[in-house]
């Protein structure tokens, strides 16, 4: 099955900018990015349906090719959040082209999207699991986690992955993660995490219902969810723009660089840069992560 899949505001598109965000570790277990096209296993209606994903910039949009028939509107539907492709970038590169920081990286990584993750499990564990740890090793963690746990379909001589499901991990004892390496506090926020939501004490659906605000304080009632890890979710998973994860290492490295200062930003001072940056924080944030692949 062919589908296309538009986008919006497709003169600030680059389906190649977005591709090199997605190569940034050889250990990615969940999309396969090889040359010009991407790979993804997406789940529709409990059956895995492996995605082949090629640009089509003359119908303004995406071209998906899919392993078996699957609900169209479902494979738009995760496609266009996962790449942000109902975003409109316009206010925010005219903010950024005033911004002295901000203004070369547009022009550097023109009609980059803010790439998120599709499926809010997946979102909240892997912030856990990259606290106060490099991002290769989080990415080791990530792999063992999904080889071990979740599901795959198999494709000529190549396995592809879906990120396990909660009921899945609930099941598990923190024993069975630290034997991956994962600290135990992670172990046990992680497994607390899939059991909330295996038992619907935390939802999509009441995520959804909530402003900005509110959702951030929703999430960090539950353990191993502090300020970082609920912007993060809510700029990656619920792509509210003005989520900013103040305390990530990366964004502070990223100050570092463009503004060539000796030692890394303090988090006052990363308040005093980003101050003004509000609707646009989330852009702004991943556009200065990009800036360090």
């Amino acid at each position: 099955m062919k589908i296309t899949i538009p986008v919006n505001d497709h003169a600030n598109f680059s389906f190649d900018e977005c591709l090199v965000f997605l190569s940034r570790s050889d250990k990615e277990a969940l999309h396969e990015v090889a040359g010009k096209t991407l790979r993804k296993v997406i789940v529709v209606n409990n059956t895995p349906v492996l995605t082949t994903i090629t640009d089509a910039p003359k119908k303004k949009g995406l071209q998906v090719e899919t392993s078996a028939d699957a609900d169209p509107a479902a494979i738009k539907n995760y496609i266009t959040h996962w790449l942000h492709l109902d975003a409109d970038l316009n206010e925010f590169y005219t903010f950024a082209g005033k911004d002295a920081v901000l203004s070369p990286l547009i022009q550097q990584y023109k009609g980059l999207r803010l790439i998120g993750i599709p499926e809010l499990f997946e979102a909240l564990t892997w912030t856990i699991t990259g606290q106060q740890i490099n991002l290769s090793f989080a990415y080791t963690l990530k792999q063992r986690l999904i080889h071990a746990y979740g599901d795959a379909v198999t494709a000529g001589d190549k396995t592809y992955y879906v990120y396990p499901q909660p009921a899945t991990i609930a099941a598990l004892e923190p024993a069975t993660l630290t034997g991956m390496q994962f600290s135990r506090s992670k172990a046990d926020y992680i497994i607390s995490i899939a059991r909330a939501m295996a038992e619907e004490r935390l939802t999509l659906a009441q995520l959804q219902s909530l402003d900005y605000t509110a959702a951030r304080e929703y999430l960090i009632s539950f353990k191993g969810i502090g300020n970082w890890s609920a912007n993060y979710v809510l700029m990656k998973f619920s792509r509210y723009w003005q989520a900013l994860p103040l305390e990530d290492a990366g964004l502070h490295n990223a100050f570092k660089q463009q503004l060539n200062l000796a030692v890394k930003p303090s988090l006052a001072e990363i308040k005093k840069y980003t101050q003004h940056w509000q609707q646009h924080a989330a852009y702004a944030t991943f556009y200065l992560w990009r800036s360090l692949q």
